[in-house]
């Protein structure tokens, strides 16, 4: 997954949700999906589902 030469391990936990990709040339990062719609308020948090799990590879971030 993902253009940088670099390989990442995902397993899908959803199959009615699509893998992250981007959603336009030149993106920087992946886009993330979810069967649900979350509004967030400042400093709010909430557990939202991607519908997958991923190993993150020594050297790399993931952001949300």
């Amino acid at each position: 997954m993902g253009g940088g030469g670099s390989e990442m391990l995902v397993q899908r936990l959803d199959d009615g949700i699509p893998l992250p990709d981007y959603e336009h040339p030149g993106d920087a990062g992946l886009d993330l999906r979810s069967r649900v719609d979350v509004v967030l308020a400042p400093g709010e948090r909430a557990l939202v589902p991607t519908g997958i799990a991923i190993a993150l590879l020594p050297g790399f971030v993931a952001l949300v």
